[in-house]
Order: structure tokens, then sequence, then C-alpha cells
């Protein structure tokens, strides 16, 4: 980071570049019919381009941390962002659903640079104390992205066409790529190690293959033996590229040595299942307020924004929760709370009041919000600056894909409920969505469990539990 460079400006242009990359992944699901219409094909068809950007980022996320550190992170991190907004550009002037599908995959591309390498820009130019604040500044864009992406989509298929969805792209990334060249150091490690070619394209097909197989059981055709057979190849894989990296730990892609430390394979295991609980929740509540409510599709997705308020309202309060309780008391009880406000939307009916509803959205966004910043500040934590870019490339790429993984999951789990009460899933009824939100709400309390295990003092240094009260700058 340049020294004339304040550390908020920095920050400040990580986070909107993860915005944007993670808007990108679900802002195009309430566009479909009009890109459908556009391409003459089936909306089902257009399910694709957002698979494959999502497979795309879970491929080649780990090999970022590599990448940064053989060019140096301001090269790595501008390219992407110029790969990223050049293929915007395509995605909005295709004419066919092939030259769309492959520009998403070069889109894919470019974000599964960005968003590692900006984190690893972060956590190089930010200390441990200040950690904290760092991360929950860039981890709320995230998840924004996630739950205004249907509305913001629906918005501009509407009024405008689905072309700008990725037209707007153009600007953001231009002056993303401005001020990453101005403000941003082209720091890179001298540790130089071959790259761990046979764990990444063993993982990348284990990480393929997974993705590809939940997300045809989670549609409601007939067919399920190949994505069954998919699915064990796929773990499979994934096995022997774990038993592979293990022969290798020195330049392997897994990093074992991280995972030795509970503060970072809390991020990796119970984390992983939080993930994909919460992240089933938007997809499933606008399913739910569009077939079992009556709404219409823009009135369910601005219910959502509830989520981004609440999201944002932890972000003052975060530090100093911290301070006060520290990581692993927060992550027990918070996390209980995360799941119990998950299971609140079991309760919700068309009579529910719509105040009521908002509220409830909201008290489960800033929990989770809470519970987000607290396992990805761990993370990093107890983590050396030698091992600090393969250990941000390997969890990067896990959260990815657990997050990738959570609309397939959900879809999944909906269509098991309603198979059990002996109708087809085209048309689940209110029960079926209150069932299957149950199960992630259970879900959810994967990091709980992976706390019990947690040393009360896990973090002291980043949160500053027990320890004498200090000025906070702001990052």
């Amino acid at each position: 980071m340049k020294k004339s460079v304040p550390p908020l400006y920095i920050t400040s242009l990580i986070a909107g570049a993860f915005f944007m990359e993670n808007l990108d992944g679900t802002i195009i699901a309430t566009a479909l019919p009009q890109m459908a219409r556009s391409f003459h094909v089936g909306a089902v068809n257009l399910n694709i381009g957002m698979t494959a950007y999502l497979l795309t980022l879970a491929v080649f996320i780990p090999i970022s941390g590599w990448v940064a550190d053989r060019f140096g992170a301001r090269s790595v991190f501008a390219s992407a962002i110029a790969v990223f907004t050049i293929a915007s550009l395509f995605c909005g002037a295709s004419r066919t659903l092939t030259q769309f599908t492959l520009m998403r995959i070069l889109q894919g591309f470019g974000g599964a640079m960005m968003v590692p390498v900006g984190r690893l820009i972060v956590l190089r130019t930010t200390p441990k104390d200040k950690l904290t604040q760092a991360i929950a500044y860039i981890t709320w864009p995230g998840l924004t992205a996630l739950v205004i992406g249907p509305p913001l989509g629906g918005f501009i298929t509407t009024y405008a066409s689905w072309h700008w969805i990725f037209f707007l792209n153009l600007p953001l990334g231009v002056m993303a790529l401005i001020l990453t060249l101005l403000w941003i150091e082209n720091v890179r490690t001298d540790d130089r190690h071959p790259f761990d070619w046979t764990t990444f394209l063993l993982g990348g097909f284990a990480s393929t293959g997974a993705v590809y197989a939940m997300e045809k059981l989670g549609g409601d055709g007939a067919q399920w033996r190949l994505p069954v057979i998919v699915l064990a190849l796929s773990v499979l894989s994934g096995v022997v590229a774990i038993v592979v990296a293990r022969r290798r730990p020195a330049t392997s892609l897994v990093d074992f040595e991280s995972l030795k430390l509970k503060s970072y394979s809390l991020s990796v295991y119970g984390a992983s299942a939080f993930r994909i609980a919460v992240s089933v929740l938007p997809f499933l509540l606008p399913l739910m307020f569009q077939i079992a409510f009556g709404l219409n599709a823009f009135r369910s997705g601005l219910y959502l924004l509830a989520l981004f308020g609440g999201d944002l309202s932890m972000k003052a309060f975060v530090i100093q929760l911290l301070r006060r309780f520290g990581f692993r008391r927060i992550l027990l009880v918070n996390g209980v709370i995360t799941a119990g406000s998950m299971a609140l939307c079991a309760i919700l009916n068309p009579t529910t009041p719509p105040a009521l509803i908002a509220a409830i959205l909201f008290f489960h966004g800033a929990c989770r919000s809470m519970e987000f910043t607290c396992m990805t500040t761990l993370a990093y934590t107890e983590i050396p600056a030698n091992r600090m870019s393969r250990a941000n490339g390997f969890l990067s790429a896990i959260m990815q894909l657990s997050m990738g993984m959570g609309v397939a999951v959900g879809a999944i789990t909906l269509r098991l409920v309603a198979h059990a009460h002996g109708h087809s899933a085209a048309v689940p009824q209110l029960r079926d969505f209150h069932i299957a939100i149950l199960f992630m709400a259970v879900l959810a309390l994967g990091p709980v469990l992976d706390s019990l295990g947690l040393s009360p003092d896990a973090g002291v240094t980043t949160s500053g539990h027990g320890q004498p009260k200090l000025e906070v700058n702001p990052v």
C-alpha cells in the first residue's frame, strides 16, 4: 500500500470490487426470461449462465494466491478487474447462448482472481488489532450483493433491458482499475515454489462435478443417475486430491499447516455448513413469498432488503462486542441466535404482518453478519505473514464453493421435502418451505459445535478481549 493512501481508501476499493463480483452471481436470476427470449431458447437453459460463472470461480480461486505471489498483488488484481470488466461488456453484447456462456466463464475467471487477491491485499496491509474492522468492511458487500441482486436485476430488466445488468459494470470497472494502479503497491513474496498442478486438476474436477451434480439434483427433472455418478466421482477426486496434497505439504494448494490451527480450521469446517445454510435463505424466501404468499417478484425481492439493513447494522457494533466478549463466546451465543432467527422464518405465512416479516429478516441479517465477520476474521488471527497467501487462497476457495452450493442444497432439500409429502416439487406448498428452512437452521449450528473446542483467548490480539482499552482508529 502506498504511504500517502489512507487504509480506508484501500479497504473501500476492495469492498467495492467484492460487491461487483458477488452481485454478478445473483443479479441475472430475475432477468432469465427476458434473456431467454433474446437468445431464442427456454428460460431453464439460461441456468448454464449462472452455473458456468460459479464453476469457474470454484475452479480457479485456488490458484490466486500462487499467481499473486509470483506476479504481484497489484498486477493480478488489476488484471482481474480488467478481465471482469471486458467480459461484462461482451456478456451484454452477446447474441447467442453459447457466446453468453463463454463470456460468463471469462468473467468468472476474472472474479476468481479478484476476490481472494483483494482480500490478500487487505490482510497484508492491515495490522492484527485492526483486522476485525477491515474484515467487516469487506464482508458485508458480498452478503449485500446476494440479497439485493434479484430485486435489482428485476428492476433493471423491467424498466430498461437485461443488457444493462452487465453494461453497468463498465464505469465501475474502469474506475476500480484506475484506483488500483494509483493506490496499491505491487507486493510479491520471495518464496517461489512450483505450482501443484495435480491437486489443482483433481480439486477442480471435484469442485466442478459437485456443483454440477447438485444443481442437477436440485432441478425438477426425473434424471438423477448421471448427477449421482458425477457426485460420487467428484467425492473420489476430492479424496485423491487430499491424499496427493499430503505427500507434498510444502507446495500443496491445501494449507495443511494452517489447518492445524483451530482458529483457521473452524472457518473451513463448521463455517462451511453455516455459509451453505445462510445462502439458502435468499433463495427459498423469494420462492415462498411468490408461490405460497402470492406476491409478485419485485415485492418479494424487496422483503429481502431487510436482510441488507441487518447486515449493515452490525458493522458499527462488531468491534465493541468482540472486545467485550471475545471470539469464542460470540460464535457460540450468536451462532445459536442466528440459527434461531432463521428458524423464525419457518413461522411466516400470508397473514403475517409485513412489519413483522421485515423485523425478523432484519434481525437475522444482523446476526448472520456478526457470525460471518467473526469467523472470517478469526481465521487469519494466528496466520504468519509468510503463509498468508496460501491460507487465504485455500480458504477463499472453500468459501466460494460452500456459498455456491447453497442454492443447490436448498433446491435439493425443498425437492426431498415435497416428495416426502407426496406431491411434485414443481409447486411446493408452504409447509415444504417451512421444513426446508428448519433443516437449514439446524445446519447453521455448524460453527457453534466447532467453537466448543476453541480456546477462550483465541484471537485475543485482534479482538482485544481482556486487554486494556486502546483507542481504535478507523481502517
